[in-house]
């Protein structure tokens, strides 16, 4: 009884549409062997979201530079697999641990000043990294990218093919690891300390939460996962470039949350369906302008409501009432 009245409890437990979601997901690669590809893409991009979603969605912290975890997990795993070895869970791992030492860094920085001034700061480190990139050009490929980047088997046995079927099982595999991970820490103790320092910071510090440390360790984690997220891109596709650091890259996933929704770790996967999906159907339809499409949807979105969007019936009238 008092299990069912604990808030963290009733929502750490998995509920059964949850796991038809991922049912779904793991076999819509040999459901749709066509669309393997773009499957890859989305768990990659939902992957991305959701590591933003930590930090935004949990904290309110903004972050225009995430693209750099992102930029730094996909050279990571290029670089490993063609001068170290090419197995690509271990490249990886490593790819993981590069990146939240690097957010970890980062930190530092982001849990002093204001608002405005993390905006700068996120984005000054994604520049710096990115211009980093193209200076050591005898390194990364500079301009050219790092190209030439041959991956081995997943755990030795599950060969790369051309249609892209095995690089969405092992991209998805991962996104299902890692969001059990990220929502273990969102329905825990340190979860709810999370949303309190969102909710009223001042109001947090005053009933003895550590802030500071709080923000530090969330951020660290989320830029791992972003660094996941970047792996698994140089990883089947086999390429790495300076694009990975541009701001469009956090801009892209900023306005997955939007749609999606923040503060929902479902939002970013289900704003990464949309958001691909939008992109590839509009793309073939109008190559030269899908982003004024997706642009007017988005100030549709945001002017209607993410709820009432459904209902079109509703979007004229007083209060919004059906």
């Amino acid at each position: 009884m008092k299990d069912s009245l604990n808030p963290l409890l009733v929502s750490r437990r998995w509920k059964p549409w949850e796991a038809v979601l991922w049912v779904v997901a793991l076999v819509s690669p040999l459901m749709l062997p066509g669309h393997a590809l773009i499957i890859n893409e989305i768990a990659i991009v939902a992957l991305f979201a959701v590591s933003l979603d930590l930090i935004l969605g949990y904290t309110g912290i903004v972050s225009l530079g995430h693209a750099a975890f992102f930029g730094m997990g996909a050279y990571t795993a290029a670089l490993f697999a063609k001068l170290v070895m090419p197995d690509p869970t271990v490249g990886l791992l490593v790819a993981v641990v590069v990146a939240t030492v690097l957010g970890a860094i980062c930190s530092m920085t982001i849990i002093r000043g204001s608002d405005l001034t993390r905006l700068m700061v996120t984005l000054g480190v994604g520049l710096i990294l990115m211009e980093l990139a193209n200076k050591l050009d005898w390194l990364t490929g500079g301009a050219d990218g790092l190209q030439g980047v041959v991956m081995g088997p997943v755990l030795g046995r599950f060969e790369f093919d051309l249609y892209g079927r095995t690089a969405a099982w092992y991209s998805i595999t991962v996104l299902l690891i890692l969001f059990v991970i990220a929502r273990r820490i969102v329905n825990s103790p340190f979860g709810a300390t999370l949303k309190a320092i969102r909710d009223n910071r001042l109001r947090a510090m005053a009933i003895g939460i550590p802030v500071t440390s709080r923000l530090a360790v969330i951020y660290t984690v989320a830029a791992g996962m972003a660094g996941a997220a970047g792996a698994l891109l140089a990883q089947t596709t086999g390429f790495a470039s300076l694009d990975l650091f541009e701001f469009h890259r956090s801009a892209d996933v900023m306005l997955i949350l939007v749609i999606g929704g923040t503060g929902w770790l479902y939002g970013g996967v289900a704003g990464a369906v949309v958001f691909k999906l939008m992109q590839d159907v509009i793309s073939a339809i109008t190559p030269q302008y899908w982003t004024f499409w997706i642009g007017l949807f988005l100030v549709v979105l945001v002017m209607v409501g993410r709820e009432r969007l459904l209902k079109p019936w509703t979007w004229f009238s007083r209060g919004g009432k059906a």
